[in-house]
């Protein structure tokens, strides 16, 4: 029932995936009477009363919306019923309904957001946190890596993915006291065979695809998300405007015609809509409420794969490997500031 178009795009998508996969099963939830007219043997409409707008408050979906879409969805996944919940709604009530319904993993304490951003090597580099956490402390970027890197394992399945920190330069002294703190702390994780750590990353190597996962708190990554967001369609569109200005132009035009093609679909970042959110005993994930029916369906691919590959059993696996040290970082962070 979310995002910008709701059924008329999410029923769609659900048709082609379902086409896409005979052995996946969806449970449409929402409005039965905006619902009825899908008919499939793999789908089973679960009716829900009230549906969670894409302005309302998180206080609105959480108290007084509690037959909203968006929470039964969730509930199926806490039931048993779903082995993941995909939606296209209001994010903050998403990632507050799935906290509060869920709970986090054991020795987790925020979860975050992870999404795919294409890069040069013709993949993707899994960045987070996407904006679930503005402010983040050394131990909560320690959890991040851990779960990003089950995510690109799990995806994948390449085992051991490089992680990367985002900074302001490469060189360990660069950075405020956060980042070299949290830069100590994945160094550790590394040396324990928790982490395949790089070392420090710029932004530009998000795009260069320097690591295949890249660390960062919830604002910088927002910002990150959002900017990259236009970059592709900003280029092609200039390209385009250019190209037809006059016959000499649109002959160019012409002969570039495929490799303009392969640019957008390379980095069209409808091919990479889905965000997980980690951390949870349950299965999330986020489109972009803007999605079409092409994108939404790529969303449903990503939490398909999450599911199919056992991403929940491989993030608690990892965080039981670096127990130790995650449990180390959250009591140094938790322990009194002496003052002179």
């Amino acid at each position: 029932m979310g995002g910008d178009h709701g059924p008329s795009v999410t029923l769609v998508a659900c048709a082609k995936f379902l086409d896409a996969h005979p052995e996946a099963k969806l449970l449409l939830v929402g409005l039965p009477e905006r619902l009825n007219g899908f008919s499939h043997p793999r789908a089973t409409i679960v009716p829900a009363s009230e549906v969670v707008a894409m302005d309302d408050p998180i206080e609105i979906a959480m108290r007084k919306k509690k037959d909203s879409s968006m929470r039964v969805a969730i509930q199926q996944v806490k039931n048993g019923a779903a082995d993941v919940a995909v939606s296209a709604g209001n994010t903050g009530a998403l990632m507050a309904l799935a906290r509060y319904l869920l709970k986090t993993l054991e020795g987790i304490d925020r979860p975050a957001l992870a999404a795919a951003m294409p890069n040069a090597k013709d993949s993707s580099t899994t960045v987070l946190d996407l904006g679930a956490n503005v402010d983040c402390g050394p131990e909560h970027l320690l959890q991040f890596a851990v779960m990003g890197s089950a995510l690109v394992s799990a995806l994948s399945g390449n085992e051991n993915p490089t992680v990367g920190l985002l900074n302001i330069g490469e060189e360990i002294i660069k950075g405020n006291e956060n980042i070299k703190k949290t830069g100590e702390l994945l160094r550790s994780a590394g040396k324990a065979g928790d982490l395949n750590f790089l070392g420090n990353v710029e932004g530009d190597d998000i795009y260069k695809g320097t690591a295949d996962v890249v660390v960062c708190d919830g604002f910088v990554g927002n910002v990150q998300l959002k900017a990259s967001e236009g970059v592709g369609s900003l280029i092609v569109g200039n390209l385009r405007q250019e190209f037809s200005r006059n016959i000499f132009t649109k002959i160019a035009a012409i002969c570039a015609y495929p490799v303009l093609s392969a640019f957008k679909k390379r980095f069209d970042p409808r091919r990479f809509n889905g965000a997980a959110l980690l951390g949870l005993r349950g299965l999330v994930f986020k489109s972009h409420g803007s999605a079409d029916a092409f994108s939404f369906e790529q969303a449903m691919n990503r939490a398909y794969d999450a599911a199919r590959n056992q991403l929940l059993d491989r993030v608690r696996q990892r965080i039981a490997h670096a127990a130790p040290l995650l449990m180390q970082a959250t009591e140094t962070a938790a322990e009194p500031v002496e003052s002179n």
